[in-house]
């Protein structure tokens, strides 16, 4: 009796032990792995995805086959309340959602946030914003003809700008703007998605957006030709103009005061994560690697970088481990400068 409980145990180990010991590419091997979206088709986060998606499966040992899947809604914040909540920890799910989540969840005091960004798997980040830029569009017929004239001192013009939901970059810069630069907006948040927006700010519904300046040229590129309807008023997320825009001012440029810069300092961290890719906390090892270095090499593909010329997109990666290191310097920010960004956040959805 003794040998037979005995070798049945033995054969659970080993059974156990193979299990264990199956790798990467025979786990993957004939699966399906779902890219989740925190935002509807068309928009910038979507094209960054599905090239993503037609790309990185035969990166990943066993090359699995990739589906992407939207699913929108508060400003991406279902998603990756999704991702680390209730899909699948076993590296068959991936997503990717709003720069600025992170640091939603770093500044507390939303009760819709239901993740620590530390504990996320980060995969990477295929544009760090190096080469990109934030911009904000206003229509050419609108009363605003450059940003000066939006401040106190040059009269105050009112900029009405719309928005998605809570923690969408273009809300919190607009709000940043508004409180802390000085800046005359009215945010008219709610919007369902950014790609939503366009056709607001093409009928006159509101005056201008902001964005990524590659979101525009995969988006909407006919929106920097001398025929468009609108005109870049001003470029934040990075510390120098972008050579495209050479004559539009930074919002740095707007202000003096320490306080205000060390916002801008710490939103502009923020936006280094322009395209975030992540999977859910507590990954198997290896495959949480093998997901990092095929997204890694996927950026170095000169098939994946050739389509991402043709569509007009910045490729400047960000490893997953580096995310995870600028994550954490958000997080070591000094206390009074997470909570002046946190008052301003709290405005964000409130226009």
């Amino acid at each position: 009796m003794l040998r037979t409980m005995l070798a049945a145990a033995a054969a659970m180990l080993c059974a156990s032990g193979a299990a264990l010991a199956q790798n990467v590419a025979d786990f993957y091997r004939n699966r399906q792995v779902q890219l989740i979206v925190g935002y509807g088709p068309g928009g910038g986060y979507d094209v960054y995805a599905r090239l993503v998606g037609r790309h990185i499966g035969k990166h990943i040992p066993g090359a699995p086959s990739i589906v992407v899947q939207n699913m929108p809604g508060a400003g991406s914040l279902l998603s990756v309340n999704y991702l680390a909540n209730t899909a699948p920890r076993d590296g068959t799910v991936f997503g990717t959602f709003a720069r600025d989540m992170a640091l939603l969840a770093l500044l507390g005091g939303n009760p819709n946030v239901r993740f620590d960004p530390r504990t996320l798997t980060w995969i990477g980040t295929p544009s760090s914003a190096g080469d990109d830029a934030y911009l904000m569009f206003v229509r050419k017929d609108a009363r605003l003809k450059k940003i000066e004239e939006a401040t106190k001192a040059g009269g105050g013009v009112e900029i009405v700008l719309g928005g998605t939901g809570e923690g969408a970059a273009g809300n919190d810069w607009a709000v940043m703007l508004r409180d802390a630069v000085g800046l005359n907006i009215k945010l008219i948040a709610g919007y369902r998605d950014s790609n939503a927006l366009f056709l607001p700010v093409e009928r006159g519904e509101i005056d201008g957006r902001s964005l990524d300046y590659s979101a525009v040229k995969s988006s909407r590129p006919h929106w920097l030709t001398k025929d468009s309807p609108v005109r870049v008023v001003l470029q934040f997320g990075r510390d120098t103009r972008h050579p495209d825009f050479p004559d539009v001012p930074l919002a740095r440029d707007l202000t003096k005061d320490q306080a205000v810069l060390a916002l801008i300092d710490l939103a502009e961290v923020s936006n280094t994560l322009s395209r975030p890719f992540a999977a859910p906390p507590e990954l198997p090892a290896d495959r949480a690697r093998a997901l990092q270095e095929a997204f890694m090499a996927m950026c170095k593909d000169p098939e994946f970088l050739a389509e991402a010329e043709k569509l007009r997109v910045d490729v400047s990666p960000v490893s997953g481990p580096d995310v995870l290191r600028l994550i954490e310097r958000l997080a070591a920010s000094p206390p009074s400068v997470l909570e002046h960004m946190k008052k301003i956040r709290s405005q964000s959805h409130k226009g």
